[in-house]
């Protein structure tokens, strides 16, 4: 069967390391190897991963473009080729990487303005987006990252007369962020947009419950694709943690945020630190200069605790990198407050046969109950979440056994291989219902 082109568009975060997109690479990169024809366009920013980069070499929706026309009235009419030059990559990652304190609760009208699409300030930047892909890649199929970057979906729809789909897997987060009223107006636009796409995509039943009655679409949209990392990448990882003796070393490799429940995570630290003398906490992750100020507290409720000499940190690291912290560590845990809706890091753990901790609630509780790989605990309790990182640290054995669970089960359910051919399925059902070959 011949596999229809496709056009997966993805949206870069500034230089900062996104789930979202590395999962978008990944993607690609699996349905490369399938034989599937297929072209990852970045919005905003380039993007960051940390393997290879398998998006084309050219950027849409250039940050510095984007903002310009939502501010200044005079760019949105500037003609294309007097503007093309503030799409640079280089130049974009670089303003972007000075740009990362700006949180979604102050986007709200740039925010609005894109989900408007054609009708938005950001017109030009449809039209261009929509012609060059219609004139140049031609696709049978378009799949975008999430319904936030969805504006164009309506031009993409009539221009090129193929199925437009969308991966939901984090548009509420970003959404619950926004103050009012941009929050209604923005959500009744996506609402809007929602009704044209053919089909969403979905790594958990919880999620796809979730967004099915947020954004009011028909269940039967929905497809469930499994998340998928390289499992192969993780056998060194593997090998060296069963070369050496069993510890009590607790990862955390995540953004360093309150999302994330960085602080919930060291105040379990805290409390559990007096029965476990030898416990000590590792992190890894991104530091967005907003957070900087939180982390900084964090770090002195160690030092008051004296638990500084017992707590260590590492910049966020390239691929290699994170295979060294994960090899250091005995058992992972990111007990996030909000509702998970995807979980790479923790996938990423399993992979490495490490027991898990995380929140009873998004996308965990399948993974974990699923895998045997791990235990839950009770969303934002740190006390609960001592006694259970207490449980494994007290039974070596048994945390053992959990985190080889947990690698069985990433190898049969959770592989890049398996989520690029679950996707592809569902590409090609799609396809076929609209009535392509």
């Amino acid at each position: 069967m011949n596999h229809p082109k496709v056009v997966y568009i993805t949206a870069g975060a500034g230089g900062m390391y996104c789930g979202s997109c590395i999962r978008d690479n990944s993607l690609v990169a699996g349905l490369t190897e399938q034989k599937w024809d297929v072209y990852l366009l970045p919005l905003y920013t380039p993007i960051r991963v940390d393997g290879a980069d398998h998006s084309i070499d050219q950027l849409f929706f250039g940050g510095i473009n984007v903002y310009l026309q939502q501010k200044v009235p005079f760019f949105r009419w500037l003609p294309a080729f007097l503007d093309r030059w503030l799409d640079s990559p280089t130049l974009v990652q670089r303003v972007a990487s000075r740009a990362l304190s700006v949180s979604a609760s102050e986007l709200g009208g740039l925010t609005l303005s894109m989900v408007k699409g054609e009708h938005g300030y950001q017109r030009k930047e449809v039209i261009r987006m929509v012609e060059w892909v219609r004139d140049f890649i031609k696709p049978e199929l378009v799949c975008l990252t999430n319904l936030l970057v969805g504006g164009s979906i309506p031009a993409l729809k009539r221009e090129l007369g193929v199925p437009v789909m969308v991966t939901l897997q984090g548009d509420d987060l970003f959404l619950g962020e926004l103050q009012e009223p941009w929050r209604t107006q923005v959500l009744g636009e996506m609402k809007r947009i929602a009704a044209e796409v053919d089909g969403f995509i979905t790594f958990s039943a919880f999620y796809r419950d979730e967004m099915a009655a947020l954004f009011e679409i028909p269940v039967e949209k929905f497809h469930l694709v499994p998340l998928g990392v390289v499992v192969e990448e993780f056998d060194k990882v593997l090998a060296a943690r069963k070369k050496r003796p069993t510890g009590e070393t607790i990862g955390y490799f995540a953004r360093l945020s309150p999302e994330k429940g960085f602080d919930v995570l060291v105040d379990a630290f805290i409390e559990l630190s007096e029965r476990h003398p030898g416990a000590r906490l590792r992190v890894g992750g991104w530091l967005s200069p907003k957070d900087e100020a939180f982390y900084a507290a964090q770090l002195a409720k160690l030092e008051a605790a004296g638990l500084s000499g017992r707590f260590a940190r590492i910049e966020a690291p390239d691929a290699a990198g994170k295979h060294r912290f994960f090899e250091e560590v005995d058992l992972f845990c990111v007990p996030a407050r909000y509702r998970e809706p995807k979980g790479l890091y923790m996938l990423e753990a399993m992979a490495c046969g490490l027991p898990v901790v995380g929140p009873n609630e998004g996308a965990f509780p399948e993974m974990i109950q699923g895998s045997g790989g791990g235990l839950l605990v009770i969303p934002g309790d740190f006390k609960d979440l001592a006694e259970k990182l207490g449980e494994l640290l007290d039974d070596p054995t048994g945390a053992v056994s959990m985190g080889d669970s947990a690698r069985r089960w990433v190898e049969t359910e959770g592989s890049r291989r398996r989520m690029a051919a679950a996707t592809g399925e569902v590409f090609d059902r799609v396809r076929a219902a609209k009535g392509g070959m």
